[in-house]
């Protein structure tokens, strides 16, 4: 048994089994069996299935948002926009069955043709910092081109993984289609990777893990999806909106604590205007709330264990601190928001991802400049630009090697539009009108008429 603790408290909220090996074998076997049918079920019927799990998602949407509060700290306001992303994310691909559209292709002698079948079983494997949405993302697209999926939930998240699993049945999904496999990432998510019927592994998380679960797939020609690091930047030049960017920067990095690979943890600051957004940020940073994330006026919760408030902390230079905000005392993995103004551009904070409440803020000198200093890094997930030049915004998006940006906005996700990075971070895209069709193999098909 695995015990799940509220981070906010530090008392054990739950008890949750962890699935052996053998269970793992078991589960993935059942997921086997089950595909044909799955596969088989008419995309009309399919789709009804979907949209009733998605009815039952917004039926139990509040008990799901409190479950993320007592297991993950989030703020019930974040927590409740998780819930309803579930839903909506079921709902849009819930379409998809009959949308999975093959080809005529014009070829002399016969007719060719292709079809879109589904892969079998689907393996996917969440992170703690946001349970349920990246589920849903694999999840919900998966299910709809007609494979069957197991899921691992993150050990120290796993509540609502596990709710979502009894929702699938009560809403009628056929036994075994979906599954819910809590556990540890050495035993279950390994399993994935290395079980031959599993066909495909979505993961999310570290890219250090990422690279062990794309060699471990390599081993046997397994497709995967990625979803790895981020060090973004949060580029502001001088003609842009100063007092808008400065109030919006602290929620481009600390929501979720910073707990957040599409977090703007690098701020870059033509030098103009470099001294005036120091000004504007320090009172936007310590008027961000954070405590109880059970009350609708909290901004910002706790950081997610012990072991990573002490890891976030590591980051931390005292004599290269700017400013900060507050945080509670007493129970709880609390950590404030932090601002850093790096001695070099070498600096672990610069460089690293601290994946906490911990944001640089370094000067620019012109454009060719903010995007050499963007693009020096490993990483390519997201990041923002403010400009109010709309030619620069184009040419700034254009050279930026990153997967998905936003002009004067810190927005990183629709679940209608791709999402995915550049470089290490990551492989593929989630989301968006095409990702069913990454569940799928096209298959040609020549019919001679001569």
């Amino acid at each position: 048994m695995t015990e799940v603790i509220n981070p906010a408290t530090e008392i054990v909220v739950a008890s949750v089994p962890s699935t052996s090996l053998e269970e793992t074998d078991a589960a993935i076997a059942r997921a086997q069996a089950a595909f044909p049918t799955w596969r088989d079920v008419a995309p009309a019927d399919r789709s009804r299935l979907l949209r009733r799990f998605a009815d039952a998602v917004e039926q139990d949407a509040e008990n799901l948002a409190q479950l993320e509060v007592s297991n993950s700290g989030h703020t019930i306001g974040n927590a409740r926009w998780e819930a309803g992303n579930v839903r909506d994310v079921l709902t849009y691909y819930a379409a998809a069955p009959e949308r999975l559209l093959g080809k005529q292709i014009p070829v002399p002698g016969g007719i060719d043709i292709t079809f879109n079948e589904p892969l079998g079983v689907v393996g996917v494997i969440v992170p703690w910092n946001f349970p349920m949405p990246i589920a849903v993302w694999g999840f919900a697209p998966a299910l709809a081109a007609g494979n069957t999926v197991v899921v691992k939930p993150a050990e120290l998240t796993p509540l609502t993984a596990i709710r979502l699993g009894e929702l699938a049945r009560e809403a009628g999904l056929p036994e075994d289609v979906f599954q819910v496999l809590p556990g540890k990432g050495s035993v279950v998510g390994q399993r994935f990777v290395t079980h031959p019927a599993v066909r495909k592994v979505v993961f999310t998380g570290s890219t250090e893990v990422g690279k062990q679960i794309m060699a471990g797939c390599a081993e046997q020609v397994k497709r995967v999806t990625l979803e790895l690091g981020g060090k973004n930047a949060n580029i502001v030049f001088a003609d842009a909106d100063i007092e808008r960017a400065a109030a919006t920067a602290p929620y481009g990095v600390f929501d979720n604590a910073g707990q957040d690979c599409c977090a703007r943890s690098r701020i870059l600051v033509q030098r103009s205007i470099f001294d005036r957004f120091l000004e504007l940020l320090e009172p936007a940073v310590q008027g961000v709330v954070v405590g109880d994330p059970g009350s609708e006026a909290t901004e910002m919760g706790p950081l997610i264990s012990a072991a990573h408030r002490a890891s976030v902390a590591s980051f931390i230079d005292d004599p290269t601190v700017a400013f900060r905000g507050s945080a509670p005392d007493g129970p709880g993995f609390w950590f404030p928001p932090t601002v850093v103004l790096p001695s070099s551009p070498t600096d672990r904070t610069v460089t690293e991802e601290v994946f906490g409440p911990v944001v640089t803020v370094q000067a620019f000198e012109d454009e060719a400049d903010a995007i050499r200093m963007t693009n020096d890094t490993d990483y390519g997930l997201s990041g923002s630009i403010w400009t109010n030049d709309l030619g620069r915004a184009l040419r700034v998006s254009r050279a930026v090697e990153a997967g998905n940006l936003s002009v004067n906005s810190h927005s990183s996700v629709r679940y209608w539009t791709p999402f995915g990075g550049f470089k290490q971070s990551g492989l593929g895209r989630e989301l968006g009108p095409d990702a069913a069709l990454a569940f799928t193999e096209t298959k040609n098909v020549f019919i001679a008429t001569s």
